[in-house]
């Protein structure tokens, strides 16, 4: 059967979970808290806001692939002058269905969202495993990111 691409609901949010702390896992985080609430409140407020969307490839009714766009807004500069931009997560695959082009089409429909929505840029920090498909789409490393932690 073919894979089906459709825009995430509340109806499959309680999956779409459940992958995003596998997929969290996955890439070796160290689970030490219950992260099920604080996503389902993130997701639930900035769907309805429409700062939040998501691109889903489902296959006999099995979500398997997963993508995520956040709109934030930040003072405009030079390399985006709209100030608004989109912060890429819960790129993820089913290990059975990597490589078939899942995720760049996930990718590419979640870009086109950023697009419409006005964003001038997309960010993503990106595991090992994703930055071929970022390279590949046309990313480039930034070097000056950095991180503080609170």
């Amino acid at each position: 059967m073919a894979v089906e691409y459709q825009r995430l609901t509340e109806n499959e949010l309680e999956t779409f979970i459940r992958i995003r702390i596998g997929q969290l896992r996955e890439e070796g985080a160290k689970e030490d808290i219950d992260l099920a609430p604080a996503l389902r409140d993130y997701y639930r407020r900035h769907m309805a806001d429409g700062t939040f969307v998501s691109w889903l490839a489902v296959e006999n009714g099995k979500i398997i692939g997963t993508s995520g766009m956040s709109f934030v807004e930040k003072p405009p500069y030079f390399g985006c002058p709209s100030g608004r931009m989109g912060l890429l997560s819960s790129m993820f695959t089913n290990r059975d269905y990597r490589r078939r082009g899942i995720a760049k089409e996930l990718l590419s429909r979640v870009v086109e969202e950023a697009r419409r929505y006005g964003c001038g840029a997309v960010w993503i920090t990106a595991s090992d495993m994703g930055v071929k498909l970022y390279d590949d789409f046309g990313f480039v490393k930034n070097g000056n990111f950095m991180q503080y932690k609170l």
